[in-house]
């Protein structure tokens, strides 16, 4: 179970590294809205644009975390914790502005493997 986590830790880290670093200014398929890049999908959702940054800023640290955790054990569940808050956030937001089901789908499994993170870690 312990290598399961470790391998969910680096993918989730490296999901939101990509989201955040890589794709920040460029046009995905499940963009919020008619969004094209991440301050236009925060803007759709109607959300100032300061929060893009310290959203941002929680996902980077938290991935940053999740890869530090695989030596510094006490950071995985509180970084895990919050990228699962930080993705029902971001579902809600989706849901807010009406956006087809099948652009959930990476918030949601996201969400899923931070919660079996969450759930390995404290074993």
């Amino acid at each position: 179970m312990r290598m399961f986590v470790y391998v969910l830790q680096i993918v989730v880290a490296l999901g939101l590294l990509n989201v955040w670093l890589l794709r920040f200014n460029k046009t995905t398929a499940f963009r919020g809205g008619a969004a094209h890049s991440m301050p236009e999908e925060f803007a759709a959702y109607g959300l100032p644009v300061w929060s893009t940054y310290v959203v941002g800023a929680l996902k980077i640290g938290a991935a940053i975390c999740l890869i530090a955790g695989v030596w510094l054990h006490f950071l995985v569940f509180p970084a895990a914790l919050l990228v699962c808050i930080l993705m029902v956030g971001a579902l809600a937001m989706h849901l807010k502005v009406r956006d087809p089901l099948s652009r959930l789908i990476p918030a949601l499994a996201v969400l899923v493997m931070s919660a079996i993170i969450c759930f390995g870690s404290t074993r």
